[in-house]
């Protein structure tokens, strides 16, 4: 009975080595399924994240060239310092890498290094860049540091240089390390932490064509992370080239022809609106801007009294003074208000109830014609014809000619100018419009604002025959103008008038430069001190071809400052086109 029992106890004990022998086997399988099959994928990734190492290649950004081929913007070769985030993020090699950094003569601390890899952070096992723009010779001492290599590399990149320098740099704008919130809003794989991005300017405007496509480099690396061999490699997409309709040569006869005054000088071709000349006084070099520069210096360039990184050429906005007179008279004659015949005398001064408006000649100008009126810039003459007209129509006729709204230039950063009415007036000061405004108007005074490519753009209109072009730079680009549809009686009534003021009126010394100018002056109210300089022309009168801007912040009247400005950039401008030198 004993015995018995005893086996058949023995038998069950077995009984259960075997189930949970077979238990055991079934979850191995199990399991070797489940990692093996289900889930190999995933490991297989993790293996490769140990073995592999990405490392993303950066494009040669599209060179900037003005119209003769001259380099406005160009790369360089220069080298990074790289890492990887999954060893830069053990504590004892961020300390490795300090001190590596510190003994080399480069500023670094921890704090700084883990900011600088959480920003740049992709994948653990894509490479990010630790120092930027080092010499071949700062690399070399980088190098030869036993530390160096069990944890960083050297790559080759592509910077950014302005050969030009100031000259253009409000044209070419400059290239800088894209923000986070610059990286969150473009939504394009192609840029993370650390990349450049055009900021202002052309680099800006085309940064889609400049910028290229990144390629990509895997490696294989031992345990170490060292590297043993090239695994695939997609080479990046150098950017597209641009050829701009700016004349270098030209550009740097204003910055001279400016010297040290603040204002804008502005070339456009009048057919096409090609750009020729667009320079913003006073500029800055976007060389350290492109490299690096401290908060602190940026700070500073931003908060200069003398503003140097807005654009006057097209972001500056100013009263257009008596070169608005061309807009006031296209819309009187359009309207049938005045014809060539019209007079009116001034005795100096024009009384609308109980205002008096002064002319700018105390003494008056006498009875005078439109063609007289628009030599000698008579104010009373516009005065009444403002009043004839009325603030309806001239607001009419100035939106027509581009008063008012962007140009459409290919730069950002263009301002609207203010071509405000009676509307605008009710809601910013809850006051009607008054017959005083139109007068004030009638000669580009009161609450009228204009850039001077505004200016330039409906100048060029009168001269071309009355069609609104399109200002540019980019030389392959089509840029339509539109027929505005104005009798030809009418303009070249205004085109007679503009000519007599270069010819014996207020804007002879525009045409002391060897080429013949038709333009208008202008003296603008400036709030903050002496009035602004404007003068408005194109040449040649025969065959117009070029229209130029010149504003002079405080620099008084047009007649004697602005003038000459414009007299002798057209001329460098009209003799080289005779030679076949200003491109296209």
């Amino acid at each position: 009975m004993t015995k018995g029992f005893e086996r058949l106890s023995m038998d069950q004990r077995l009984e259960r080595v075997r189930v949970l022998a077979v238990v055991l086997l079934l979850t191995l399988m199990g399991g070797l399924g489940y990692f093996q099959v289900l889930r190999a994928d995933r490991y297989v990734e993790l293996a490769s994240r140990n073995r592999l190492r990405l490392v993303r290649l950066l494009p040669p950004r599209g060179v900037i060239t003005d119209v003769n081929g001259a380099p406005l913007a160009v790369n360089v070769r220069t080298f990074d310092v790289k890492g990887y985030p999954m060893d830069l993020q053990k504590p004892e090699n961020r300390k490795r890498v300090v001190e590596l950094f510190r003994r080399k003569g480069f500023p670094l601390d921890e704090a700084t290094l883990t900011e600088m890899v959480e920003k740049q952070y992709v994948a653990p096992y894509r490479a990010v860049s630790l120092a930027n723009n080092l010499t071949l010779a700062q690399v070399a001492d980088l190098v030869a540091d036993p530390e160096f290599s069990s944890l960083l590399f050297p790559f080759p990149v592509w910077r950014r240089v302005y050969p030009a320098g100031a000259l253009v740099s409000h044209v070419t704008g400059f290239v800088g390390e894209i923000t986070r919130e610059e990286l969150e809003s473009a939504a394009d794989a192609r840029y993370q932490g650390g990349d450049g991005v055009g900021k202002t300017g052309i680099e800006a405007f085309y940064e889609g064509r400049l910028r290229g496509d990144v390629g990509e480099e895997a490696v294989e690396v031992d345990s170490r992370g060292r590297r043993l061999r090239e695994v695939s490699r997609r080479e990046p997409a150098r950017g597209e080239d641009l050829r701009l309709t700016l004349d270098l040569g030209a550009q740097r006869v204003a910055a001279e022809l400016m010297g040290n005054e603040k204002g804008a000088l502005v070339v456009l071709d009048v057919q096409d609106g090609g750009v020729k000349v667009l320079y913003s006084s006073p500029t800055f070099d976007p060389n350290p801007l492109t490299w690096g520069i401290s908060s602190r210096e940026w700070n500073d360039l931003l908060k200069d009294p003398a503003r140097p990184m807005m654009d006057r050429c097209v972001s500056g906005t100013y009263p257009p003074g008596s070169t608005f007179k061309a807009v006031t008279t296209i819309a009187a004659l359009e309207e049938n208000v005045v014809s060539n015949h019209t007079t009116v005398y001034c005795p100096g001064y024009y009384t609308l109830g109980n205002r008096t408006f002064k002319c700018w000649k105390h003494s008056g100008h006498g009875s005078e014609n439109l063609l007289e009126a628009i030599r000698d810039s008579c104010d009373v003459f516009f005065y009444q014809t403002g009043v004839w007209l009325g603030i309806e129509r001239l607001l009419k006729w100035s939106a027509i000619l581009g008063v008012g709204s962007p140009s459409g230039i290919d730069i950002p950063g263009e301002a609207s100018g203010n071509l405000a009415g009676p509307a605008w007036k009710k809601k910013r000061f809850r006051e009607p419009w008054y017959k005083g405004d139109t007068v004030n108007y009638s000669i580009g005074q009161g609450f009228l604002l204009m850039t001077p490519l505004q200016l330039a753009r409906v100048y060029a209109a009168v001269a071309n025959g009355g069609h609104l072009v399109v200002p540019h730079l980019n030389s392959r680009e089509r840029f339509p103008r539109k027929d505005l549809r104005i009798p030809q009686s009418g303009l070249r009534s205004l085109q007679r008038g503009l000519e007599e003021v270069v010819r014996s009126g207020t804007g002879k010394r525009a045409g002391a430069f060897g080429v013949t100018v038709a333009g208008k002056t202008g003296t603008a109210q400036n709030p903050h001190g002496d009035d602004h300089a404007w003068f408005v022309g194109y040449a040649p009168v025969e065959r117009p071809r070029f229209v130029a801007v010149a504003l002079v912040e405080g620099g008084g009247h047009g007649s004697s400052v602005a003038a000459p400005l414009v007299g002798k950039i057209l001329s460098y401008l009209v003799q080289h086109d005779r030679k076949g030198g200003t491109g296209p």
